[in-house]
């Protein structure tokens, strides 16, 4: 359709000219009667200037645009119907003429000479080129199931394969138009599965009939599965179709053509279901096929796979039906020859079972002998060992088993040496000498042992030496189990001494049973409930006892949640002691009857420790430990006001980052700066110790260094360090020996920028420098700063090593870095010991080679917290470290 502007909708064409005088007739008496009610409303006078005074207002604008708006809506809707007419009577002339040309073209469809091109010219042409494919596709399809259709006629005759594979093959070699085709079979394998992994390698494919220019060859060809073109095709299961044919393939020999090459060649698997059964080969010598030989060769190769599959299964049942008859035949022989000899043989029998039953007898004695003594040696209370001189195991009764839980096949036999403990071992060694030394002696010994499932027993051994004795000549140790007497004797004990403790413990100990009874409540329990302890014994605790109401609640609470949970109860009171309130810490204890399988609740101890004391303790000490905090707060935030920031830093070298991590609140490293025109002095110090001793020596340091380069700004580093060093010896007084391992660590760095000259100087701390990438490190002097002098042990002070001053060349963009010792020795790793070391920190920074300061900075915070976390370790010490850029 024609496209149409809103220009010419509202534009005045379609009325005539009385029309359009009318409508702006229309248009400025409405405006005039709304102008004129508005100026009425307001008391004025009918007037132009009044006219211009009522637009100030912006509702007389909303009302003019209104009307406009009107005006030119009726325009957009006459415009619109003659408009649209027009298009349409254009459109359908065009119509017109397209039909025209169509039924032109509709005469002469192949006709393409038609000048004029239209849409529905276009159509007919498809819709005959579509024609003439469907009709081709329909002679493809009715090609395919004639085929098929005349296949499946040649395999429904046959109940042999040869037979079948020999009229089927020359059948298709005549409806493919082939030259030549073969037939082979897959033999071989397991008749059950042969598709299966294992049995492709014993499998092989062999020829049943070849075809070729109207006559049958039969040449035995045994071709094994995956070789050449035909094992290949059934081995992968899928059709080969070639039209490159390899040098060395067959020729054609023919007296009209002579000796050609195929120029096509096409391999079906023949398949049941997935399982190949054969492969058909078929040579043309025409140049490629069309799409309806593959489609029938996809069919074919089902229906014959699954022919050849069922007929292979017949002939099979048929040859184990024969052999299962030839087989009924030969037994039928053998029965009659066995009914003979059975009568003999029963006669023979009869004989050897009055003898046999006499024999049973007497076995039968024996036997009932030897099982009353495997009882008894199984079911008793010790089993027996018996061992020859040289301590070798000889024999030992099954009730091991029982007693100690060992199977044969754990490979512990008698009292094993690993499974005793140290005392058993030598009493037992002692034992056994004794024995041997003395003929006939007897004595006894008890030793812990463990038993298979990991329980400790205790065991008394009897042992007696019967050497002598010709039907035993071993020494004979009996063994019992005297667990439970042990443990009987040892809770005794115990229960004697609970007794006694509970007697005598300031906490209150009430035992009560499961219906609520009090079963037993020390003396302390009269305190707290201001009732004698023979009142308390046998009240119950939810009627008779209204003494203590918060008391009386947990405990009936408690024992309720007992009962469903079977799990201790703890709670905190507060309850009036003697009139004075008191605050407790209750525990409710389930106790169960051991003896009883289902864990059933025999009882409920309550136990109530009086903190009240100890809260007041906790209470003063933690208002203490909150000023505490407050002040050391307090210094953070002085440390902070005093020490730079990084953003400081940055003015003068914009490329840095500072990773500053302090152990506790405060910190004894800090970083320091000083910058005065193109010099710049920066620093790393890290003081000795942390927390608030450390930051009070960092305040020291810092004004100190503030107070050095502020006198003289041309000092050198080495000299800022030596100054620096003096001047805690004289503020510690180190000298007169006091506070003699105070001091500091620092690597110290004066960049002088506008000669472009960097000096580094260390105390204990070094300089990591990359140039290009390459690496040079700047080892510190082994000198800290401060410290109380060393003297030999005659008293003379040794002399100190000078501060070494580094004259250090760089370029824009060479990075150096500097650090406390807090990142090299932050223990952590796999076990949480190991020090992070200065090797890691190169490695950091070989790591991020090439990336920007930023990714320097992201690689050292997560390599430090990567570190210190893998095994929950906690930070050593304060961490400071600097990465800078060179501008």
């Amino acid at each position: 359709m024609k496209k149409v502007s809103i220009k010419e909708y509202l534009s005045p064409k379609g009325f005539d000219e009385v029309q359009w005088y009318a409508a702006l007739i229309a248009v400025l008496s409405v405006l005039l009667v709304g102008w004129t009610s508005v100026m009425s409303l307001l008391g004025l006078n009918v007037s132009l200037s009044n006219i211009a005074y009522l637009h100030r207002y912006v509702f007389v604008w909303l009302f003019d645009i209104a009307v406009i708006v009107i005006l030119m809506l009726y325009l957009f809707i006459v415009n619109f119907k003659r408009i649209h007419i027009d298009v349409l009577t254009d459109e359908i002339d065009s119509l017109e003429s397209e039909i025209e040309n169509a039924i032109v073209l509709a005469g002469k469809m192949g006709d393409v000479s038609i000048s004029k091109n239209s849409k529905l010219e276009e159509t007919l042409k498809k819709v005959g080129e579509n024609f003439n494919e469907a009709r081709t596709k329909e002679e493809q399809r009715n090609w395919v199931a004639r085929g098929k259709e005349a296949i499946s006629d040649i395999l429904r005759k046959h109940n042999k394969v040869e037979d079948l594979a020999v009229e089927s093959l020359e059948a298709l070699v005549k409806y493919f138009d082939a030259a030549q085709g073969a037939f082979f079979v897959l033999e071989g394998g397991r008749e059950d599965d042969s598709s299966s992994d294992d049995s492709k390698d014993d499998m092989v494919l062999r020829t049943v009939t070849q075809y070729a220019y109207g006559r049958r060859r039969y040449e035995s060809q045994v071709i094994p599965l995956g070789q050449g073109l035909v094992g290949a095709c059934a081995y992968e299961g899928q059709k080969i179709y070639r039209t490159s044919i390899p040098e060395d393939y067959f020729t054609i020999t023919s007296g009209l053509m002579g000796v050609q090459k195929p120029q096509t060649i096409l391999l079906i698997p023949l398949l049941q279901e997935t399982k190949v059964q054969g492969v058909i080969e078929l040579s043309f010598l025409k140049k490629g096929l069309g799409d309806q030989y593959m489609n029938l060769a996809d069919e074919l190769s089902v229906i014959i796979g699954a022919t050849i599959y069922n007929l292979k299964i017949n002939e099979r049942t048929a040859r184990l039906l024969e052999e299962s008859q030839q087989m009924t035949a030969s037994l039928e022989r053998n029965r009659v020859e066995l009914e003979s000899n059975a009568i003999e043989l029963q006669e023979k029998t009869n004989e050897v079972e009055r003898s046999n039953a006499e024999l049973k007898e007497k076995m039968q004695e024996v036997e009932n002998g030897q099982k009353l003594l495997q009882a008894l040696l199984t079911n008793a209370s010790e089993f027996m060992s018996i061992y020859n001189e040289n301590r070798e195991l000889t024999f030992e009764s099954p009730s091991v088993k029982r007693i100690l839980g060992y199977e044969p096949d754990d490979k512990v036999r008698g009292m094993d040496e690993n499974l005793m403990s140290p005392k058993g071992l030598r009493e037992y060694t002692e034992l056994f000498d004794y024995l041997l030394s003395t003929p006939g002696g007897e004595s006894s010994f008890q030793y812990t042992y463990l038993k298979k499932n990991g329980d400790k027993i205790y065991l008394v051994t009897q042992g007696k030496n019967l050497l002598h004795d010709p039907a035993i000549r071993g020494i004979v140790f009996n063994t019992r189990d005297v667990t439970a007497r042990v443990l009987a004797a040892r809770e005794e004990r115990m229960k004697s001494r609970m007794q006694s403790l509970s007697e005598n413990s300031p906490d209150m100990i009430i035992r009560i049973s499961t219906n609520g009874s009090i079963a037993y409540a020390n003396p302390a329990a009269a305190v707290f409930f201001g009732i004698a302890v023979e009142e308390l014994q046998g009240k119950k605790i939810n009627k008779e006892l209204d003494k203590e109401l918060s008391l009386v609640k947990f405990m009936l609470d408690s024992r309720d949640i007992i009962k469903k949970t079977n799990e201790k109860e703890e709670s905190e009171l507060e309850i009036n002691v003697n009139g004075e309130i008191r605050t407790v810490e209750m525990r409710a204890i389930p106790e169960f009857n051991e003896t009883d399988i289902e864990k059933k609740l025999e009882s409920i101890l309550y136990v109530a420790h009086d903190v009240t004391e100890l809260k007041r303790i906790e209470a003063e000490v933690k208002e203490k430990n909150q000023k505490l905090s407050d002040s050391i707060n307090y210094a953070l935030r002085i440390q902070r006001a005093i020490l730079p920031e990084e953003k400081i830093f940055q003015q003068f070298l914009p490329n840095m980052f500072m990773f500053y991590r302090p152990k506790d609140v405060v910190s004894g490293d800090f970083p320091w700066c000083y910058s005065k025109g193109n010099v710049h002095y920066f620093a790393a110090c890290d003081c000795t110790g942390h927390g608030v001793p450390g930051a009070l020596l960092s305040f020291i340091g810092y004004f100190l260094l503030n107070n050095i380069v502020e006198q003289d700004d041309s000092l050198p580093a080495d000299e800022v360090l030596t100054r620096l060093h003096e001047g805690v010896r004289d503020t510690l007084r180190q000298r007169e020996g006091a506070n003699g391992r105070d001091g500091m660590d620092m690597a110290l760095i004066r960049w002088d920028s506008d000669n472009h000259e960097l000096q580094f100087a260390g105390a204990h701390r070094p300089l990591y420098f990359y140039h290009e990438g390459e690496f040079t490190e700047y080892k510190g002097t082994s000198k800290g700063i401060g410290g109380a002098p060393i003297t030999d042990s005659k008293g003379n002070i040794r002399p100190e090593p000078d501060f070494k001053n580094n004259i250090i060349e760089y370029t824009t963009g060479d990075r150096f870095f500097i650090f406390s010792d807090g990142m090299p020795d932050q223990l952590g790793g796999e076990d949480g010991k190991k020090k992070f070391q200065t090797k890691r920190i190169r490695e950091m920074i070989d790591k991020t080679h090439g990336e920007s300061i930023a990714g320097v900075a992201r690689e050292v915070g997560n390599g430090f917290y990567a570190w210190k976390d893998q095994a929950g370790a906690k930070q050593v010490d304060d961490v400071l470290f600097f990465g800078i850029e060179m501008p």
